[in-house]
């Protein structure tokens, strides 16, 4: 059985003072977590060192909400997958519809980046997902396939299911809008079935599909109970210790 993942993406919030006093709210209250799911929080690059020292000791994971795919070189302004690691980091967002949109990644460079962090031992959570214009015209499930196809590209079986892949319809990122429970269970689906049909039917069994966007203490239980649904991805309610668990504790 696949087990439950429930990932806080802090986004450009908090600084270092803020995200260690959020963190250890966090941590306060992870004796009310379910143990079957795993918690993952991930700050800003410049709180990941602070943000890891207070979860010392918590089952509560830690990731980046970025990287690139070298290893090291002139690019300014950048974090390797090696600075990562040797910081202790275990999870990595990729692909993510603010990189995709705002920073112009495609999705050669989320390949790049989902091999670099595979190479390095790190937990890729792939996101993939439509804008309204796409769902509008009924391409969906062409935008998300596509997505998943390229970005799996050159991926053995091993490290495919090594990859977890968030479902964040693109309009309903910090929209407030969220996908019904059967439109993010279909979609859900839908990337299981295109994995399957890249790999195998147990390579796509073991994949973990989390669904992102607007995801709330409000919709949690309806959205994390869906058959397909491997947890979620949470922005702004990631932001509030006691919202946060509430959502943790719907994924079981």
């Amino acid at each position: 059985m696949r087990k439950k993942l429930v990932a806080g993406n802090w986004k450009m919030n908090n600084d270092v003072v803020e995200s260690t006093a959020l963190a250890k709210s966090i941590k306060s209250l992870s004796g009310e977590f379910d143990a079957d799911v795993e918690v993952l929080i991930c700050p800003a690059f410049t709180s990941l060192y602070s943000v890891k020292q207070e979860l010392c000791g918590s089952n509560i994971k830690i990731g980046a909400q970025n990287m690139h795919y070298e290893d090291k070189g002139a690019y300014t302004g950048e974090v390797s997958p090696v600075m990562l690691k040797n910081m202790g980091i275990e999870y990595v967002i990729i692909g993510h519809s603010e990189r995709r949109q705002l920073f112009f990644e495609d999705d050669e460079t989320v390949n790049k980046k989902l091999k670099a962090a595979l190479k390095h031992g790190l937990k890729p959570i792939l996101c993939v997902g439509e804008t309204l214009e796409q769902r509008e015209g009924n391409v969906e499930k062409e935008t998300v396939r596509n997505q998943v196809t390229k970005a799996f590209e050159g991926i053995g079986a091993d490290d495919a299911v090594k990859i977890t892949v968030a479902y964040e319809p693109v309009w309903a990122i910090g929209t407030g809008k969220t996908a019904t429970s059967v439109q993010a269970n279909e979609m859900a689906a839908f990337i299981r079935k295109s994995i399957a049909k890249i790999y195998s039917l147990e390579v796509s069994e073991n994949v973990l599909i989390q669904y992102g966007g607007s995801v709330k203490k409000d919709n949690a239980n309806e959205i994390l109970t869906q058959s397909d649904i491997d947890g979620a991805l949470v922005g702004g309610a990631s932001l509030q210790s006691l919202e946060f668990l509430n959502i943790i504790n719907y994924a079981k």
